[in-house]
């Protein structure tokens, strides 16, 4: 990954899964990789990994099952305008 050096990295990487879920590669009730999978992929600390997956719960896009793993949430689907 091309680093920015003035964004935190774990801001870059939150950016690149939420593009993800966005684009389907990640549709609802799919799994996310684990802190380990995100931290090999990226070359970052686990610590940032699990960051990663933390804001990722708090904006509503995942949510975690303890033991199992981190998951797509169901997004609402847009109100039609009147």
């Amino acid at each position: 990954m091309d680093w920015k050096p003035d964004i935190p990295r774990w801001k870059q990487v939150y950016a690149v899964f939420e593009q993800r879920i966005a684009d389907g590669e990640y549709p609802p009730g799919s799994q996310l990789p684990g802190v380990l999978a995100i931290q090999g992929e990226f070359g970052i600390a686990q610590m940032t990994a699990r960051r990663v997956l933390t804001e990722l719960r708090e904006a509503g896009l995942a949510q975690m099952q303890p033991g199992i793993g981190t998951f797509v949430t169901e997004l609402p689907k847009p109100k039609p305008k009147p």
